[in-house]
């Protein structure tokens, strides 16, 4: 590598939701810093981008789920993908951020050289195959937290055998026709509970597979108390409120699920069967056997899922699948479920940093035996932070604190004359039997993966 190697100050890693926040805070709140964004797609938007399923949307009210200084100003709360799309590409170019972005450039190796205080980035263009290195001071990564090009999926018995299509929702392909077709979604997660009412207006019928039921909380996806904001105040005010009254209400519900967990849990399920009456079993179908909140709970705008189980358009099914044959599956009840098309709404593969190496000064640093520090830095590596929202409030609310948190720690780096900065877990302090990076959350994707991520002690500054 050459001495005349291209330098940035700051390199954000991923151009979605996270990654374009993170670029407006740093114009604004570094705006003598230089910086470039690593998209490892053809276009902006991360997730929004790549997910095509039918009915995909958010499963958090956008005024908290939308960034603190851009007012969502559409009449739905609850959007629909294509809409968030566009607020994120609408925000890259208000911003001036569209420039700054590499396109088709995945981080494969990161390399911190501890004499010169900067990162060199091994990058591979993911058209030409080809790899090029960039240098910079900070490395900012904003590259989600699953694998976009390996979904989780278990393996079936005998899915070879099943002489129909199937497809797991994070590889969908626009042309998958479904029309008049008998279509079996197995999961019972957000993803599931989005994908069977928007295929039940096509599908001759679809069937919700489900190893054990998830909370279902129904909500409009227009929020009245919103759009009367929008009446009496202007847009950027009434964002404000609105999104005040949301963060509180939904810290609020989390508090409960940990103080008061069977009143919630009783609450949740009154609303249930006040939704679907005699229609569906919900002992069996529509309660789960853990708390709220140990688990996502997943909303239902306008109470759709449960429109199209009454009027019988879609089924929920409770059982375990023994295999997969010619004609659709097998399941341990006895009953077979004949489809055309299986839809594996099974999960996500999380990975740290995007999937690539951190090395320093030439060494592979094993992240699973680091520290977290606030859940943004980890220990003994030094200038960067990784991004990773909240899970149990909207993802954007958190990546726009750490965005804020970066920029006042990198302002203080430079009025401290500092090159770097690193969280240091001293061999002399006692710590304490590690916990997982996220330990009270017991989502199958989420306990999967948890022995590949740093951990958490029991106190501050060391805790997720």
């Amino acid at each position: 590598m050459s001495e005349n190697e291209e330098y940035k100050d700051i390199v954000i890693v991923g151009a979605g939701l996270s990654g374009i926040g993170a670029a407006c805070h740093l114009k604004r709140e570094c705006p003598n810093k230089n910086f470039i964004i690593l998209e490892a797609r053809a276009s902006i938007g991360g997730t929004w981008d790549l997910f095509k399923y039918p009915g995909i949307r958010s499963d958090s009210d956008m005024f908290t789920l939308g960034y603190k200084f851009k007012p969502w100003r559409s009449g739905k709360a609850i959007a629909d993908g294509p809409s968030i799309l566009k607020y994120i590409k609408e925000t890259a170019e208000e911003n001036k951020i569209v420039e700054s972005i590499r396109f088709n450039k995945t981080l494969v190796e990161a390399n911190w050289d501890s004499l010169n205080k900067t990162w060199k980035l091994k990058l591979k263009d993911t058209l030409s195959k080809t790899y090029a290195y960039i240098k910079c001071n900070f490395l900012y990564m904003c590259s989600g937290y699953y694998n976009y090009e390996k979904p989780y999926c278990p393996d079936f018995l005998g899915a070879k055998n099943f002489k129909g299509t199937i497809i797991h929702p994070q590889l969908w392909k626009e042309s998958t026709n479904y029309t008049n077709k008998f279509v079996t979604v197995i999961g019972s997660g957000a993803t599931a509970v989005t994908l069977v009412p928007e295929l039940a207006k096509k599908a001759r019928k679809v069937v919700m597979l489900q190893r054990s039921p998830t909370y279902l909380i129904a909500r409009p996806s227009e929020d009245w108390f919103a759009n009367l904001m929008r009446v009496v105040f202007s847009s950027r005010l009434a964002y404000a409120i609105t999104r005040f009254r949301n963060i509180l209400f939904q810290e609020y519900i989390y508090k409960k699920s940990r103080r008061h967990p069977t009143k919630l849990k009783n609450k949740l399920l009154r609303e249930v069967r006040k939704e679907v009456g005699d229609s569906i079993n919900v002992d069996q179908h529509l309660t789960p056997k853990y708390n709220p909140w140990d688990q996502r709970l997943c909303l239902i705008p306008d109470g759709n899922l449960y429109d199209v189980l009454k009027n019988k358009k879609a089924e929920i099914v409770t059982d375990e699948i023994i295999e997969f044959n010619e004609f659709g599956i097998r399941l341990k009840s006895g009953r077979q479920l004949d489809s055309d098309i299986i839809i594996t709404a099974t999960g996500l593969n999380l990975q740290t940093m995007g999937g690539a190496t951190i090395k320093i000064d030439s060494e592979e640093v094993d992240l699973s035996k680091c520290w977290t520090y606030k859940g943004i830095m980890i220990s003994d590596i030094p200038n960067m932070v990784s991004t990773f929202g909240y899970i149990n409030a909207s993802w954007t609310l958190r990546a726009d604190l750490i965005s804020e948190w970066v920029c006042k720690l990198i302002n203080f780096m430079d009025q401290e004359r500092s090159k770097s900065v690193t969280p240091i877990a001293s061999d002399t302090v006692n710590w304490p039997e590690p916990k997982d990076w996220i330990d009270d959350f017991s989502s199958g994707y989420m306990k999967r993966a948890m022995k590949n991520f740093p951990k958490q002690s029991i106190s501050q500054p060391w805790i997720n």
